[in-house]
């Protein structure tokens, strides 16, 4: 049985499928913009729950540039924002098969080491303490049995989605579960499995990824996304868990991108004075007091001097005011 929560997102997200298209013919040029914003946002954001981090000044040239990178780190942004131009382009022709999940590794590791390749060696998930303690938050599949696990997974997904003997949003939420748990790979399967989500949802008809970024969101609200995962993999491996958290986690997730694409489509500007406006949307959504670095979290791409640009025209518009002085000077909206 399907707990009432999770019929009443799938109920949701079939609504919010059903305006997609409305407000995507609404506004055409308006888009442009949210692409663009959502490409940084998700090549930073998934690579940066893994630790992976760019510098703040290079996001939008590691992204959108063609200049040579500088470390590790900007070649698998890089290769995350390749990955993502694949899914954006080509998910119409790009089955969610097994040779895609290795693809999909490839780019998003940069390309290097054992991209693409399955794990020869035990990698649990391994949770550390800032005082130094360790413990193993989950034991994923062996090594010797992942290949086995990988087509099975992909196996029966095809079968099940096929026969509609569960909700498609439900069994996609599962299979990332699934894959989670398998953890096929030495490194980089938090990315791939956000990836395999986006290409799934595209499939499905749900393309609010290309306009706001899912794994912002994730990143965002990652202490749920680690507690709800680490519930619905208790006893995975006897196939008596309970997938409901993580698959309820996800759905949330997914109507909140919708909630937001709406907002921001009915709001924002032409393409033309967008940074500016991605600005300004951000000082609106501020609440309490918040920092010049607050505002550039929320806006990658855009430089420090146009944000501060931007907050001295509001304050000069009695809409912001400036608490303090020098760098460490923090802002509040006027009420």
């Amino acid at each position: 049985m399907i707990p009432s929560v999770t019929a009443m997102y799938l109920a949701d997200l079939g609504e919010a499928r059903g305006r997609q298209e409305l407000f995507t013919r609404q506004s055409p040029q308006k888009l442009k913009s949210l692409r663009e914003h959502a490409l940084i946002e998700s090549a930073v954001s998934s690579n940066r729950m893994e630790g992976v981090t760019v510098d703040r000044s290079r996001v939008a040239t590691v992204v959108f540039g063609k200049a040579l990178l500088r470390d590790r780190d900007e070649e698998e942004v890089r290769g995350y924002r390749n990955a993502l131009k694949l899914i954006h382009e080509k998910s119409a022709s790009l089955a969610a098969n097994e040779e895609t999940v290795r693809r999909l590794h490839v780019l998003s590791r940069g390309g290097v080491g054992d991209a693409g390749e399955y794990k020869r060696a035990e990698s649990d998930v391994i949770e550390k303490y800032s005082d130094g303690r360790e413990r193993v938050r989950f034991r994923t599949v062996p090594s010797k049995d992942t290949p086995g696990a990988m087509k099975f997974l992909m196996t029966y997904m095809a079968d099940a989605d096929m026969a509609r003997r569960v909700h498609p949003l439900v069994l996609l939420a599962a299979w990332n579960l699934d894959f989670l748990c398998i953890h096929p790979f030495r490194d980089g399967n938090g990315r791939v499995s956000r990836l395999m989500l986006l290409l799934q949802l595209y499939h499905l008809g749900y393309e609010v990824g290309r306009y706001i970024s899912i794994e912002r969101i994730i990143e965002e609200t990652k202490d749920r996304y680690y507690e709800t995962l680490e519930q619905s993999s208790v006893n995975w491996h006897a196939g008596t868990h309970d997938p409901w958290p993580y698959v309820n986690y996800l759905l949330y997730t997914i109507k909140s991108a919708y909630g937001e694409f709406e907002a921001r489509v009915s709001k924002t500007s032409a393409p033309r004075g967008s940074k500016r406006q991605l600005v300004r949307d951000a000082i609106t959504g501020m609440e309490g007091e918040f920092s010049v670095s607050d505002i550039m979290d929320k806006c990658p791409g855009v430089s420090i001097d146009m944000v501060r640009k931007i907050l001295k025209e509001e304050r000069s518009a009695n809409s912001v005011e400036c608490i303090g002085r020098g760098r460490d000077a923090k802002w509040r909206k006027k009420q």
